[in-house]
């Protein structure tokens, strides 16, 4: 049985904090969850995906966020408690049916969970999500720590619950991906099936309808200000004349910070976990007390702007800051030591930092960029093209996904990238401003995601521009979850359909399809270059397996390779590909055997063929 369904009411276990998340959810009797992967939140969907199998809960990989976000609406709406997580930019997607969700609201308890992803660990920007539920009207909680995200999870039920409306639960990937111990609590029956009571006036928001929801919006607002006001995830510790308000995984670093500076008896702090609305009275009343206040939060000045309001509107006029200069900032992750100096900075208390260690005789640790495994059919798919490609002035919009690694030397085949799906979306605009060679990769479940409107686009519109679709018959860049086009039979699941690319790209009437096999590099380069040629919206499906998915599925039975006698240093295989299987000894290349996946790539370009299979 799954650990987070084996584990008993009262005992304790260590947990991820998004393990800690799904734990909370199944307590709450989550009945229906729906997730599009997206890391920093990918493991509570692995986990609730992994939990279905063996509970009543109903949980799906939906093709995007706007999907998932809308799979668990309606049950919500039917009496169902459903959930719904992405990362903050999966928000954008599912932004949308959010927005209007919070004008009907919901009957069962709905949470989504967006995980925020402050210094982009991986991540192409830092929003701060919590506009998001400022922007639609709905609460927002966020924890502080593993347990307390498991804890608050389950309120988060109850107060969507109680005042009708869906809960943003914000994380940041500090929280999502530290450990903790947690207690665990009892788990409740799940409610399987719900009933969906028609009411075309709630339900339905034509303009005339909705005018009348937004009224109704407003006054679960107004409930949920009175009950942030009263929260137990709103609370105050500590006493002194100076104050702190701070937020999530901050609160544990000031804290800290307090400590290290001897100011305990002079500090209390204000710590927000029920973050929108905002506790008005609270945060006055705190204000009242205080000489002066500083602000500490990830992110933009989302609590502070409120804080400063909330002074004014009262007559207050002490100091308070938080982003400004010499403080805090609005970039990247806060850290023990960055939240101590601030603290001693605004407060005025003396401090000395801790002195570096004297590393200057420890050697340089190597830099280890990401980079495609070794093996990766990506990096042959790339490698194609560009030998298709030699010749052609082109421009080659990329996708979010492994694939986007192609940016790196040698193979060097990202030019430009917004967001999910927007290759195919660039490439138009690329194909129509300049006069250019437009080559966009989208990788297949992306493709699925967000690519098929810009492919419905570009053959409409009749655009120059080829289209290769990375097919690994996996979500292999989040950990491997299944898509539309994966054969599902392969992780003994039944009762899955399959969505056939060829099937999905004729359909909407491509007029030049081709699929290749990667790792035949000589076949599928004059396969490229055939639809390079082709004068309009051209599809090459380049299809193999993840390495890493075909290790997972014991598939992998290729003998791995090594460099014989015959090399004379041409050293194609490394400025050519640049595989992490291969390394210079002595000037030399050669083949970690650890690495080598036996794709064979490598040996079909070395001008010697000195690259030969390992015997034993």
């Amino acid at each position: 049985m799954h650990k987070l369904l084996a584990g008993q009411s009262g005992r304790k276990m260590f947990l991820l904090g998004n393990e800690a998340i799904a734990r909370g959810a199944v307590e709450a009797g989550l009945a229906v969850g729906a997730a599009y992967p997206g890391t920093p939140s990918s493991e509570i969907s692995n986990n609730l995906f992994e939990m279905s199998r063996e509970s009543d809960l109903y949980f799906e990989f939906s093709v995007n966020e706007k999907v998932s976000m809308e799979v668990a609406a309606a049950a919500a709406s039917s009496g169902l408690r459903s959930m719904t997580m992405m990362k903050h930019v999966g928000l954008n997607v599912a932004a949308d049916p959010l927005l209007t969700l919070a004008y009907v609201g919901v009957k069962g308890g709905m949470v989504v969970v967006s995980a925020d992803d402050p210094q982009m660990f991986s991540s192409q920007n830092e929003q701060d999500n919590r506009y998001y539920g400022k922007l639609a009207g709905i609460p927002v909680l966020e924890p502080s720590s593993v347990e307390e995200a498991k804890d608050m999870v389950r309120y988060a039920f109850e107060l969507s619950e109680q005042v009708g409306e869906p809960v943003l639960f914000r994380t940041t990937t500090r929280i999502n991906h530290s450990t903790g111990v947690v207690t665990l609590g009892d788990v409740q029956p799940v409610k399987t099936r719900g009933e969906f009571v028609k009411e075309p006036s709630r339900w339905v928001p034509l303009p005339v309808n909705a005018r009348n929801l937004h009224v109704r919006l407003l006054k679960n607002l107004e409930e949920a200000k009175n009950i942030s006001e009263t929260s137990p995830y709103n609370f105050t510790e500590g006493s002194g004349a100076w104050g702190i308000i701070c937020n999530g995984v901050s609160y544990n670093y000031v804290r800290d910070g307090v400590a290290d500076l001897g100011i305990e008896g002079r500090v209390k702090i204000l710590r927000i976990g029920f973050s929108h609305p905002l506790p008005e009275k609270m945060i006055q009343s705190f204000l009242a007390g205080c000489e002066r206040v500083l602000v500490v939060e990830e992110g933009e000045p989302f609590m502070e702007e409120a804080v400063k309001v909330f002074a004014q509107e009262a007559g207050l006029t002490l100091p308070i800051k938080g982003k400004a200069p010499g403080l805090l900032s609005r970039l990247y992750e806060f850290d023990p030591a960055m939240v101590r100096q601030a603290v001693a900075t605004f407060f005025g208390v003396s401090h000395a930092p801790v002195r570096p260690m004297d590393l200057s005789d420890v050697p340089e640790i190597p830099q280890r960029p990401p980079n495609l495994c070794a093996g990766c059919s990506h990096r042959a798919s790339f490698y194609i093209v560009k030998k298709a490609a030699e010749g052609m002035d082109a421009i080659y919009p990329n996708d979010i996904g492994c694939y986007t690694l192609g940016i790196l030397p040698p193979l060097s085949m990202a030019d430009y990238l917004l967001c999910m799906g927007s290759s195919l979306g660039a490439g138009c605009g690329f194909s129509k401003a300049t006069d250019k060679k437009i080559i966009s990769f989208i990788g297949d479940s992306t493709f699925f995601h967000s690519g098929l409107p810009g492919l419905v686009n570009a053959i409409f519109n009749n655009h120059n521009m080829t289209l290769v679709i990375l097919d690994n018959g996996t979500t292999a860049m989040t950990g491997l979850q299944p898509n539309p086009g994966v054969d599902m039979s392969r992780l003994n699941l039944s009762g899955y359909g399959h969505v056939s690319i060829e099937d999905a790209v004729r359909g909407v009437g491509a007029p030049f399809v081709t699929t290749i096999q990667p790792l035949k590099v000589a076949k599928s380069i004059e396969a490229v270059k055939e639809a390079l040629q082709f004068k309009g919206v051209s599809v090459v499906i380049s299809r193999e397996i993840c390495s890493l998915y075909a290790k997972a599925l014991k598939l992998d039975t290729k003998r791995v390779f090594r460099i014989s006698a015959k090399c004379i240093g041409h050293r194609n295989c490394i400025d050519e590909l640049g595989c992490p299987a291969f390394f210079l000894k002595d000037g030399k290349a050669q083949i970690d055997p650890g690495l080598c996946t036996g794709c064979a790539v490598c040996a079909q370009i070395c001008p010697e063929n000195a690259i030969i299979p390992v015997k034993d």
